[in-house]
C-alpha cells in the first residue's frame, strides 16, 4: 500500500512539473525550464522505482535527467576549477570493467562448448552487422566528418552488461548473452581498432597501434585486475559484484553527462539528425540481430539474445576512445546519444518479449 501511495504521489508531481515545463516553453521562457524539467524525470524515476514492472526505467529517467542538466548548465560539467571532468571518462570505464571482471568466472564462457553454434553465430552478427550499418549511416549522414566518425566508432564497439540485464528481462538465454559480450569485450582491443581502420578511415585519420593500447587499459587490465580480485578474495569478491552494477550505471551516467555538457553547442545543432540517424542504428541492430538468427534456425530465446548483443553496444567504451583521440565534443556525441537511447528502446524490447514466453513461439 505504502509503494502504492508513494508510485501515484510521485507521478503527480511528475505531471505538474511537466506541465509548469510545458507552460515555460510556450510563454517564452524556455531557458528556465532546466530545474523543473530535472525534477520531473527525477519524480518520474520515483514513481516507476515504486512500481515493480516499471522499475527498470529508473536508470533511464535519471540519465535523462543529468542530461538535461548538463545541457541546460553545461558549465557545471565540463570544468571545476582547473580541473577538465573530461579527464574522469577513462577512470569512470576502467571502474566498470573492473566491476565485470570480478563478476565473470570460467563458467561464463561454459556456453563456449555447450552452444558453440549460437555463440559464433551471436560474435559474428555482433561484430559485423553494426560496424557496416554505422559506416552506412555515416557515410549518408551529412554531418561533420568527426561526429560522423562517432557512429562507426558506436558500431564498432563491443555489446556491454546492459544487453546482459536486458537479456534476463527478456527471458532470452542469459548465460549465452554472458558468453557473448564477454568474448566481444576480451577482443575488442583487435576488432574495434580494425573496424575503426577500415570504415572510419574516410572520416578521421586513426592511429590503430595507439587505439588498441588505449582499449588494453580500459578493458583488459580492469578485467583481468576484477579476475583476479575474484581469484584472491572469494567472499568478498561477491559481495563487491552486488554492489558493482550500481556504481557501473553511476559510472554510466557520469559519463553521458559529462560528454553532453562538453559537446552542449554542435549536439544542439545536429541534435535532430543525430537522434534519428542513432534510433535508425540501434533498431536495425535489433531486427538484423533477430532475423540473422533465426535465418541460421536458432531458438527463439537465442534469437532475442543475439538481437539484444547486437543492438546495444558498450557507449561507454566508444566516449572513452573519444576522450582519447582528443574529440570528445564531437566523435564522442554519438555514443552519448546511443547510451540512452538503446536503454530506452531494450527495456521497452525486453518488456515486449517478456511477456510473450519464447518456448510457445514458432520456430
Amino acid at each position: 500500500m505504502k509503494a502504492r501511495i508513494k508510485y501515484h504521489l510521485a507521478l503527480t508531481a511528475a505531471l505538474l512539473l511537466l506541465a509548469f515545463v510545458i507552460w515555460l516553453w510556450i510563454s517564452g521562457h524556455a531557458a528556465g525550464a532546466g530545474w523543473p524539467l530535472f525534477g520531473f524525470f527525477c519524480c518520474l524515476a520515483l514513481a516507476f522505482g515504486s512500481h515493480p514492472s516499471l522499475t527498470h526505467y529508473v536508470f533511464t529517467c535519471m540519465i535523462f535527467a543529468g542530461v538535461t542538466l548538463a545541457l541546460y548548465h553545461p558549465e557545471a560539467f565540463v570544468q571545476v576549477g582547473d580541473f577538465r571532468l573530461a579527464a574522469l571518462i577513462i577512470p569512470l570505464i576502467q571502474v566498470i570493467m573492473f566491476g565485470m571482471g570480478t563478476a565473470m568466472s570460467p563458467r561464463d564462457f561454459a556456453a563456449v562448448f555447450r552452444q558453440p553454434r549460437a555463440v559464433a553465430a551471436g560474435l559474428f552478427a555482433q561484430l559485423t552487422i553494426m560496424p557496416l550499418v554505422g559506416y552506412l549511416l555515416a557515410s549518408a549522414s551529412g554531418l561533420p566528418p568527426e561526429i560522423a566518425a562517432g557512429i562507426v566508432l558506436v558500431g564498432c564497439s563491443p555489446s556491454g552488461v546492459a544487453s546482459n540485464v536486458m537479456a534476463y528481462l527478456a527471458r532470452a538465454n542469459l548465460a549465452l548473452s554472458i558468453t557473448i559480450t564477454s568474448l566481444a569485450t576480451l577482443l575488442a582491443p583487435f576488432i574495434t581498432p580494425l573496424g575503426m581502420r577500415l570504415l572510419a578511415g574516410a572520416f578521421i585519420e586513426l592511429d590503430a597501434m595507439q587505439m588498441m593500447w588505449d582499449i588494453v587499459k580500459m578493458i583488459l587490465l580492469p578485467i583481468g585486475a576484477g579476475l583476479l580480485f575474484n581469484h584472491w578474495i572469494g567472499s568478498g569478491s561477491r559481495k563487491l559484484a552486488r554492489f558493482m552494477p550500481l556504481l557501473s550505471m553511476a559510472a554510466i551516467g557520469a559519463i553521458i553527462v559529462i560528454i553532453t555538457a562538453a559537446g552542449r553547442d554542435s549536439l544542439l545543432q545536429i541534435g535532430d539528425t543525430l537522434l534519428l540517424l542513432v534510433m535508425v542504428h540501434n533498431a536495425i541492430g535489433y531486427l538484423l540481430g533477430y532475423g540473422f538468427a533465426r535465418l541460421l534456425r536458432l531458438s527463439e530465446q537465442d534469437a532475442r539474445t543475439i538481437s539484444l548483443e547486437v543492438g546495444m553496444q558498450n557507449s561507454g567504451l566508444a566516449s572513452g576512445l573519444a576522450y582519447s583521440l582528443g574529440k570528445i565534443a564531437t566523435m564522442g556525441l554519438a555514443p552519448a546519444v546511443f547510451g540512452p537511447l538503446m536503454n530506452i528502446s531494450g527495456s521497452l524490447l525486453a518488456s515486449y518479449w517478456h511477456r510473450r514466453n519464447p518456448e510457445k513461439q514458432v520456430r
